[in-house]
């Protein structure tokens, strides 16, 4: 293993931990404000070090207890339940003397059967809320609408119609003029006589849309469209403008424009 690898594992480490002390010590300030329990009657200073060394030192505790049960059990809300169960005991005594030390409790058998039912539901959402810091998300998986250039054939019938220099040119829209078809490309417009409907059919395959009674524009020179009062307008390349009727939106709003 390279050290750019050893580094970045320490780092995630470290990170890590850097978390869990943190999400503890803020579960222990919590605790300490709400003071329940009856830990009120301490002074301000020791409820707070009474809760911060019980939820610090017992969420450790409970993180040592994981750490040994990952082994055994896949994570999950199985393990959660497992892990405060386990570390429920070890907790419960330090939380014992905890409280002999900061309020003179006594250390005996029965306080540490009382306290047991009182630690484990803590333990259970303390466990319960790392879970959930540490939960792992599900992949995000990000998609694109590609616009693909057609293929040569699906527009070779239509382009055998223009003239030898827009022939190879990019197609950009057909817009009827009567009984003419006026061409936009790349190369300049051009005038063809066809009908609107048959230049319909010979692009049928080729990757574009018709957007008006009297346009067809094709998807790769379409930049932005804009809907306003009713109408729609499209910007193409070369700074061609085409209408956009609302009969023929949908097919614009399928493909990702509105």
């Amino acid at each position: 293993m390279d050290s750019g690898t050893d580094e970045r594992g320490g780092w995630a480490i470290a990170r890590r931990w850097a978390v869990d002390l943190a999400m503890l010590a803020a579960v222990g300030l919590l605790m300490g404000f709400l003071a329940p329990f009856a830990s009120e009657r301490l002074p301000a200073v020791g409820r707070y070090l009474h809760w911060m060394i019980c939820m610090v030192g017992g969420g450790l505790i409970g993180i040592a207890v994981d750490a040994l049960l990952a082994r055994l059990a896949a994570s999950g809300w199985r393990r959660v339940l497992a892990v405060s169960l386990v570390m429920t005991p070890p907790v419960t005594l330090l939380v014992l003397v905890v409280q002999h030390l900061l309020a003179g409790g006594p250390l005996s058998w029965p306080g540490f059967w009382v306290l047991l039912w009182q630690v484990w539901p803590i333990s259970l959402a303390l466990m319960a809320v790392r879970a959930l810091v540490w939960r792992r998300r599900d992949a995000r998986v990000e998609t694109r609408t590609i616009i693909a250039p057609p293929l040569p054939e699906a527009e070779a019938v239509f382009r055998r119609r223009l003239s030898a220099r827009r022939r190879a040119a990019r197609l950009i829209a057909v817009e009827a003029h009567d009984h003419y078809l006026k061409v936009h490309t790349d190369a300049g417009a051009e005038l063809i006589t066809l009908r609107f409907a048959d230049a319909l059919g010979e692009l049928a395959s080729a990757h574009g849309w018709r957007v008006h009674r009297s346009w067809w524009v094709a998807a790769d020179a379409v930049e932005t469209v804009r809907w306003r009062r009713g109408a729609g307008e499209l910007s193409l390349a070369g700074g061609l403008a085409a209408p956009v009727s609302r009969t023929y939106a949908p097919v614009l709003k399928e493909a990702g424009w509105f």
